[in-house]
């Protein structure tokens, strides 16, 4: 049975922090969004902008709090997932829609292109034909906002089948190889796509509700962004002190190839083995740059309250970060969530959260 009734109900301020959609994408607060909430709750705004907005954690939790929210993400899948959670107030995906998008239709002509292109590489022969079948199923969609939601509910199956959940590299045999394992969940690996598929359309049905504000979803570079907010939250992808950055579009490249499906194949980088999307790195992956990008970001944004969400070992260091933002912003704090444990890292790095403000704060 898909669950089809929201549990979220407006009174006076809209609070149902279990209802969060889960994730597994590498960055996300889905963890400490409620520690975010409890230095943030005294700002007085009422719109907010959630400027790398990924997961949609942040900007689903503030929709939550009753704020109009305006989610934005460079990612074209991961603005279909502001859009399905965050923009979209009613609409549902129906057991129709849902009967639909899991059976092959005699009239449809499905292509192969999964199969032919990453045979090997992330999911097994049968899996790759069933993401054909069923990507073409959800073009096919007659809403916008349903198709939105079938694929927030496509990418969470295609990750949570992953080792590690992501896609930085060819390693199916991970699943398949009959040894002993130290990491990871065979069983969820193994679990067919329909099943978790069905998972995740009950969870994004639930998390369909209005707080009684126009919210948006935008697909665009932070810089290009228009508009006056109360409050920007900026979570920019982390450098860390080696000079690393975190390239969330070669994470998640499989993720942005199914919302461009019939442009997939003139997208990829056919050198890689694990056939990732061709792209170029933007300025936040980029320790020679990030701090003009922060000092640019800062100076866009002062006439809100800035809220960033930054690691302590990062770069620029959060001492340099802080005299930045204190150029447009006369009261700068600084909060610590200590204990919190990232994933796919080894070490003492903490949580920090900066607050930008004008007059007391």
């Amino acid at each position: 049975m898909i669950e089809t009734t929201s549990q979220l109900t407006l009174m006076g301020e809209l609070i149902n922090p279990y209802n969060l959609p889960t994730t597994r994408y590498q960055g996300s607060k889905a963890k400490i969004v409620e520690w975010i909430w409890d230095n943030i709750k005294e700002i007085e705004f009422e719109s907010a902008l959630d400027a790398f907005g990924g997961t949609g954690i942040v900007g689903y939790f503030l929709k939550i709090k009753g704020k109009q929210v305006f989610y934005n993400d460079i990612l074209n899948s991961n603005y279909y997932i502001g859009t399905a959670l965050i923009e979209n107030d009613a609409i549902r995906l129906s057991e129709n829609d849902i009967e639909f998008l899991l059976q092959p239709h005699r009239d449809t002509d499905y292509p192969t292109f999964i199969q032919d292109t990453f045979a090997d590489i992330y999911y097994t022969n049968e899996e790759n034909r069933w993401l054909d079948m069923v990507i073409r199923n959800i073009e096919n969609l007659d809403n916008f906002y349903k198709r939105t939601l079938a694929y927030y509910a496509l990418f969470q199956s295609c990750v949570i089948k992953r080792p590690y959940n992501l896609f930085h590299r060819k390693n199916l045999y991970m699943r398949t190889s009959n040894v002993k394992r130290s990491f990871g969940n065979k069983t969820t690996w193994d679990t067919p796509f329909e099943e978790h598929f069905l998972n995740f359309v009950n969870e994004a049905n639930r998390c369909v509700f209005s707080n009684g504000k126009e919210n948006s979803a935008l697909n665009l570079d932070v810089f290009d962004i228009e508009g006056d907010f109360d409050l920007v939250y900026i979570d920019t992808p982390y450098i860390s002190k080696a000079g690393v950055g975190v390239d969330y579009r070669d994470f998640y490249h499989f993720l942005e190839g199914i919302v461009n499906y019939p442009k997939w194949k003139d997208m990829i980088d056919y050198r890689s083995k694990h056939k990732r999307i061709k792209h170029n790195k933007p300025v936040w992956y980029d320790k020679n740059k990030i701090y003009t990008a922060f000092n640019n970001l800062f100076k866009k944004f002062q006439d809100a309250a800035i809220v960033v969400s930054y690691r302590s070992d990062g770069i620029p260091p959060i001492t340099e970060l802080k005299r930045i933002l204190r150029k447009y912003k006369p009261v700068v704090r600084e909060e610590r969530y200590s204990g919190y444990k990232y994933v796919l890292s080894n070490n003492n790095s903490e949580e920090c959260l900066l607050l930008g403000l004008d007059g007391n704060g």
